[in-house]
């Protein structure tokens, strides 16, 4: 018994942290399970501090249809509020549970991934491990709480959801799924000529792995997460080029309607 859910991941940005402290937050280049895990509660409507061990304990691949490129944002906080009359609504809370002083400040660079686009899945080989699966797919087409890509600031500019298949497994899963990597035309020009690479890169949650990755989200309290190791392999493989559209999906940002009408007038 098996089943897998595939999320398309897909945004202007997004940020995967895995070794972030401190005043760097840096980014992995592809999703990390906590990431997704997180999504996935979102999406069912759990709030901060529950128990995830059921989502955690589903298996996790993710396969690199789009790399994107790195942005680093030299982001400033400071200590200064709305309510400028008021000192005690200056002194802005910290991560470490105290407060910014007025006239404090604090810097930190923040990496993102910008317009890349991930297939992530999760697995279920147990009959209670389908069983949630099921109930994700329908949370993930109508989320309870609003889905970001690692973080607040990154939104998915696509629905999340994107299939449900039953009898495979995980590397089946990413294989049978088509490329989502394309760029939509361009109506200025001629149209995309662009066509799935020979192999994409997979990273897929496997025992034997040659890699730990920081990202299996343990129990824990509301904001003191922690996360324990996860063993990794890496491999490639090749799909097929979309049939239902230059990118399988449409995107809020690709604009076409608005361009076809600019190109209409236009003549």
């Amino acid at each position: 018994m098996s089943e897998v859910v595939a999320l398309l991941l897909s945004g202007p940005l997004q940020s995967w942290g895995g070794h972030s402290r401190h005043t760097t937050r840096g980014t992995l280049t592809h999703p990390t399970k906590s990431g997704v895990v997180g999504l996935c509660a979102a999406a069912l409507g759990r709030p901060r501090g529950c128990d995830l061990s059921d989502l955690a304990a589903l298996r996790f691949g993710v396969r690199v249809d789009r790399p994107g490129t790195l942005l680093e944002d030299f982001h400033t906080i400071s200590a200064a509020s709305h309510g400028p009359l008021d000192p005690r609504a200056q002194r802005l809370p910290t991560s470490g549970g105290g407060r910014l002083k007025p006239g404090e400040g604090k810097v930190s660079r923040r990496q993102y991934l910008q317009d890349a686009v991930f297939v992530a899945a999760l697995e279920a080989t147990s009959e209670e491990g389908v069983d949630l699966v099921d109930v994700l797919q329908e949370a993930l087409r109508r989320p309870r709480f609003p889905l970001y890509l690692g973080r607040r600031s990154c939104p998915p500019d696509r629905p999340v959801f994107l299939a449900g298949l039953g009898h495979t497994d995980l590397l089946g899963a990413l294989e049978c799924i088509e490329w989502h990597g394309g760029r939509p035309p361009n109506p200025w020009s001629h149209p995309r000529e662009e066509e799935p690479p020979e192999g994409l890169p997979v990273v897929l949650e496997d025992e034997r792995g040659e890699e730990l990755l920081p990202d299996a989200p343990l129990p824990g309290p509301a904001f003191r997460r922690s996360f324990g190791d996860r063993p990794v392999r890496h491999t490639r493989v090749r799909v097929a080029e979309p049939t239902t559209g230059a990118h399988g999906a449409h995107s809020a940002f690709d604009g076409d309607g608005a361009m076809d009408l600019l190109a209409e007038g236009d003549g």
